[in-house]
């Protein structure tokens, strides 16, 4: 017989969103994130644009809806191994992997200043460390600790178990397997940043004040690894100036082929970032086109109207340092002056594109991809995509996309029981 019950797979705010709007119409939900927490990539940005509020009110709102409703189950620090089955009858094996903390857990934080050994954090994209055992962000949800096992020394150690007056961490847990049946699936897996370091001409990994658009919502976020204030990497000195190079391997046959869409926007939300901690500081933009359609048009218009931002229209095709300050020089053509120019920076952020997860994780099924690896959803009936891993797109435009995406997911279930 046909089930009900709908997979989404990916916990970001495509994933949270399709599940919210299929469990409230009386559907059966499983949420299936890779990651220790839901949110994605969402809990990762400083402030949404046009209207530069932080995105953590919004989340919890959701998530204080996902507590509340009992049709929803999610799973962190899970994949999706296999899928088998037809729309209205699928089944599907899930891996968990062990988070080596159980439900014992207070947040008392005794096992993290007993941990001896520190890890890159990925959540602030390696620009600062944390213990092996950690709590993934400020506002994580689930709020529980994790451990990461590449960096633990293991029960050898055991600092942090002996530590914890509840008994809570287990070094010896194992991964679990589990299986589903579902009428029909949800994949919302989302986006990753474009590896920069395949732009070798612009120098990031080389270049430590060069970063990426991402890593920037970082510095500038009161939770991340500067507590909010935007720095030289290098030598955390104040900033006078600073570039912005917008298509950083978008719109580029040899890289991502497609308009990653919200670039432009985020490095006008960006510019603002400097503009409020640097009156003074010089921020350029270059560009091939800026892309701020509809809405968002008078958020160009307003960032083009302050002072000291400059729009260079022309790629940048190199950047060089200085080894001796660790200045930056970008090279770039301008095409209104028609001419090569060469100016110096204290940072400079490329506006890499989005890449859609499936560029590296595939679905296990049959399903079809573009020549980004964007899935095209609905080439196999009962698995769809739902927000970026189908499209780049921003964060209001992935909830609408998200919500339609769970009415497709609800009518699979139905077809299936016909």
């Amino acid at each position: 017989m046909a089930n009900k019950s709908i997979l989404v797979v990916g916990g970001g705010i495509s994933g949270i969103t399709a599940a919210l709007e299929a469990a409230e119409t009386g559907q059966q939900v499983y949420i299936v994130e890779k990651k220790p927490y839901l949110g994605g990539k969402v809990t990762q940005v400083n402030q949404y644009f046009p209207k530069l509020c932080p995105p953590n009110c919004g989340l919890e709102i959701n998530f204080q809806r996902i507590k509340k409703n009992p049709r929803i189950n999610f799973f962190t620090m899970a994949e999706v191994e296999s899928i088998s089955g037809q729309e209205g009858n699928f089944d599907v094996t899930v891996k968990i992997n062990p988070r080596f903390v159980n439900e014992n857990c207070t947040g008392c934080n005794n096992c993290v200043d007993a941990c001896p050994t520190q890890r890159p954090n990925a959540f602030n994209y390696g620009m600062d460390k944390t213990k092996a055992i950690y709590l993934p962000h400020q506002f994580a949800f689930p709020m529980k600790y994790v451990i990461d096992m590449d960096a633990c020394q293991g029960a050898e150690c055991g600092k942090c178990a002996a530590a914890c007056p509840y008994e809570a961490i287990d070094l010896n847990m194992q991964p679990k397997t589990m299986n589903l049946n579902v009428g029909a699936i949800v994949w919302a897996t989302g986006w990753d940043a474009y590896d920069a370091t395949k732009l070798s001409y612009y120098g990031f990994g080389r270049y430590e004040n060069v970063i990426t658009n991402v890593m920037m919502e970082r510095l500038a976020a009161i939770n991340g690894p500067t507590n909010g204030k935007i720095v030289r990497p290098s030598d955390g000195k104040e900033i006078k100036s600073i570039a912005f190079i917008q298509c950083a391997g978008s719109r580029d046959e040899n890289h991502l082929k497609a308009c990653s869409s919200v670039c432009c926007l985020a490095s006008l939300k960006q510019a603002t970032y400097v503009r409020e901690q640097y009156p003074d500081a010089e921020i350029y933009i270059y560009y091939i086109d800026i892309r701020a359609r509809g809405k968002y048009e008078d958020f160009y218009t307003k960032v083009e109207r302050e002072a000291n931002v400059q729009f260079i229209k022309g790629k940048a095709g190199e950047i060089k340092e200085d080894p001796s300050t660790k200045q930056l020089i970008v090279v770039a053509e301008n095409q209104i002056e028609q001419k090569v120019e060469q100016k110096a920076y204290d940072m400079v952020v490329l506006a890499t594109g989005m890449a859609p997860a499936t560029n590296v994780s595939k679905i296990p099924a049959e399903v079809d991809y573009d020549e980004d690896s964007f899935v095209i959803s609905g080439s196999q009936p009962g698995i769809y995509a739902a927000g970026c891993v189908k499209n780049p797109l921003d964060v209001a435009s992935a909830v609408r996309d998200a919500t339609a995406t769970a009415l497709k997911a609800i009518q699979s279930t139905v077809r299936g029981q016909q």
